[in-house]
């Protein structure tokens, strides 16, 4: 029988939950279940679908006997699909609480997110931090590209903006602490060319496109992995803006 180790999540849980379940499980290991890991994929959800809720129904059932819990965000803090996602798991018998982190009481200045560290970094710390404390020093930079959006189920698209690039949209409010802070999901910095990213079939594509048309910058959805002409689409902005 497999040992029960895990800690899984999803979104950012409350930060009181994160805090209680690494007091009662010092020793668990934490996975992010909103990354593709490349596990099998499972026959639940259509076809046609948000490529990161996916990626929390394969890692849940690839981890399924190790869990010693699911955290699982279901307010303005997530979204609707993750609420879903959470009620198919818990019907399925899956450990799993729900958690909503919508007040602003825990929210702290961005660092990262203006900072010069490589736009896949800045990302990847982001969500590290999410549940372990990360203590890098960081300079800020004055911004030549901007990158609004999630965490994109294909990071490698990040590789493609300079180091000089700011993050906004909900990763930015993520590391502000505030990931249900819609005002703060909207803000753009006027003057900087920004990539508006949705992953395919999400809501927030509705914000994605309001505000690359509002601040003249170009929209994007991705599903799954990032084809050539998205790739030729975002080089052609960068070299042009």
């Amino acid at each position: 029988m497999e040992e029960k180790n895990i800690i899984g999540f999803w979104g950012y849980p409350h930060p009181n939950i994160i805090k209680e379940y690494k007091q009662k499980y010092p020793n668990a290991k934490w996975i992010d279940l909103d990354i593709d890991y490349g596990f099998t994929k499972q026959d639940i959800l259509p076809e046609s679908y948000c490529s990161i809720i996916k990626n929390i129904i394969n890692a849940a059932f690839r981890y399924k006997n190790q869990f010693i819990i699911i955290l699982a965000p279901i307010g303005k803090d997530k979204c609707d699909s993750g609420w879903f996602a959470y009620e198919l798991l818990k019907d399925m018998g899956f450990p799993i609480v729900s958690t909503i982190f919508e007040t602003k009481e825990f929210k702290r200045d961005v660092k990262i997110s203006v900072s010069n560290i490589p736009l896949r970094t800045k990302v990847e710390l982001i969500t590290k931090g999410i549940y372990e404390e990360q203590n890098i020093k960081t300079e800020l930079c004055k911004a030549k590209f901007g990158f609004w959006g999630v965490p994109p189920n294909d990071l490698s698209i990040l590789e493609l903006f300079p180091d000089e690039t700011h993050l906004y949209g909900w990763t930015r409010c993520v590391e502000a602490m505030s990931p249900a802070d819609i005002e703060l999901e909207m803000y753009i910095d006027k003057d900087v060319p920004t990539v508006f990213y949705s992953q395919s079939f999400c809501s927030k594509a509705q914000l994605a496109k309001y505000l690359a048309d509002k601040y003249n910058g170009l929209y994007i959805d991705i599903d799954d992995t990032v084809t050539n002409s998205t790739k030729a689409k975002i080089e052609a902005f960068l070299r042009l803006r």
